[in-house]
C-alpha cells in the first residue's frame, strides 16, 4: 500500500529509485534529441515545449483552482509583445525582458483575477473571453507596438552565445520548460496548492476553514498567467514576427483543450494533453500530402464541402477528440495513464 507517513514524503521530487531512473532517462534523452533527430523535429520539440507551459500554467487555474479562463492568447501575447518590446525599444537583454514581460502579464492577471471573486463558470467564461479580445485590439492599434503590421523580434543572444537556429533555441527552451514543470508541481504541493485545491471543491467550505478567497483567487490567476507569459515570450523567437491576428480566440480554446485532453489538476496531465495536439496541430496542417487520406479528402471536400475547409481539418480532430475524452475517459490521458499503470501492478489478477 503506498502510504505517505510525512509531509516529506508528499513534496519530494523522487518518490523512488525507479521514478529517479526514468527522470534521469528523460534528461539525457532530452539532452541529445537534437544530435540525433532533424531540424523539424527540434522545431516540433520547441513547439511542444512552449505549448506545455502554457497548459501547466492553465492547468494550475483551470484544474486546479477550478477557475475557467478563455483569455490565455491575451496573456500570451502581453509576453510575446512585452518581451520583444523591452529587448528592440528599452534594449533589455533577453534573459530579463523575458520575466519583466511575464511579471507583467502576471499583473494582467491578478486584475483579471478580481472579476472571479464575483462570478464563476459561463459569466467568468465570457469576461475573460472579453479580455482577449479587448488585449489583441488595443495592441493592434498603438504604433508603438506595430500596429496591425506586427514586429520582428530582434536578434537573440545570451552573452556571447548567439541562438540563430532552432538547435539553439532548444537548448535554451527545454531547461525552462523542465523548470517551470517542476516549480509547477511543487507548487500544488504547498500550501498555495492545497488552497487552490480547496477553493476548486468548495469555496465556501474553503473560505469557512480560513483559506483566503481574494488572495487564492487573484494569485491562481496571476501565476498562470506569468506561465503564459514566458511562453509567449519564448513563442515570439520561434515565430521571429509577431502579429495581433495571431492571437486569437482560437488559440485561447486551443490550450484549455490541451488541458481537458491531457486530464485536468494534474501537471502530467497538461504535459501529455499539450504534447498531444501540438503534434496534431502540425502535422495536419499538411494533411492533404498524406497518401491516400489526403486524396480522399481533397475528393471529398470537392464534392459536398469546401477545399479551403481541408486546411482547418485539426480543428475538427481537436473538437472530436475532445469529445471522445469527455464521454469515455474525464481524466484524460492522465486517467488512462492510471488505469493502465493499475492493470499492470495488479497483472494477472
Amino acid at each position: 500500500m503506498d502510504m505517505k507517513r510525512s509531509y516529506y514524503e508528499d513534496i519530494q521530487l523522487f518518490s523512488s529509485v525507479v521514478v529517479f531512473f526514468w527522470f534521469a532517462v528523460l534528461i539525457a534523452f532530452l539532452a541529445v534529441f537534437p544530435f540525433i533527430f532533424k531540424n523539424y523535429y527540434v522545431y516540433v520539440a520547441n513547439y511542444m515545449a512552449i505549448n506545455i507551459i502554457v497548459a501547466i500554467g492553465l492547468n494550475l487555474l483551470v484544474g486546479f483552482t477550478g477557475q475557467i479562463s478563455l483569455g490565455h492568447a491575451g496573456f500570451f501575447a502581453i509576453g510575446a509583445y512585452g518581451t520583444v518590446v523591452l529587448m528592440a525599444k528599452v534594449h533589455m537583454p533577453f534573459m530579463v525582458a523575458l520575466p519583466i514581460a511575464a511579471l507583467i502579464s502576471a499583473a494582467f492577471g491578478f486584475l483579471l483575477g478580481l472579476p472571479a471573486l464575483r462570478l464563476e463558470g459561463p459569466y467568468l467564461s465570457i469576461a475573460t473571453l472579453g479580455f482577449g479580445f479587448t488585449i489583441t485590439q488595443v495592441i493592434g492599434r498603438i504604433e508603438f507596438f506595430g500596429g496591425r503590421q506586427g514586429l520582428h523580434t530582434p536578434d537573440l543572444a545570451i552573452g556571447p552565445w548567439h541562438l540563430n537556429s532552432d538547435r539553439d533555441f532548444y537548448f535554451l527552451l527545454i531547461p525552462i520548460t523542465v523548470l517551470l514543470a517542476i516549480a509547477a508541481r511543487n507548487l500544488v504541493k504547498t500550501k498555495i496548492g492545497r488552497a487552490f485545491i480547496a477553493i476548486r471543491d468548495a469555496d465556501i467550505a474553503a473560505e469557512a476553514m480560513g483559506v483566503n478567497l481574494v488572495l487564492y483567487k487573484t494569485l491562481a490567476f496571476a501565476v498562470s498567467a506569468f506561465y503564459t507569459g514566458v511562453a509567449g515570450g519564448l513563442y515570439a523567437f520561434v515565430l521571429r514576427f509577431i502579429e495581433p491576428e495571431v492571437f486569437t480566440l482560437l488559440m485561447s480554446i486551443i490550450f484549455l483543450a490541451m488541458v481537458v485532453v491531457g486530464g485536468l489538476g494534474s501537471i502530467f496531465g497538461a504535459i501529455a494533453g499539450a504534447g498531444l495536439l501540438s503534434w496534431l496541430d502540425l502535422e495536419l496542417r499538411n494533411i492533404l500530402s498524406i497518401p491516400y487520406v489526403g486524396q480522399w479528402l481533397e475528393a471529398l471536400s470537392k464534392t459536398y464541402f469546401s477545399i479551403t475547409g481541408v486546411s482547418n481539418i485539426q480543428y475538427i480532430i481537436f473538437g472530436l477528440i475532445m469529445v471522445l475524452i469527455m464521454l469515455f475517459e474525464p481524466l484524460g490521458i492522465y486517467g488512462i495513464w492510471i488505469r493502465t499503470k493499475k492493470y499492470w501492478k495488479t497483472w494477472p489478477f
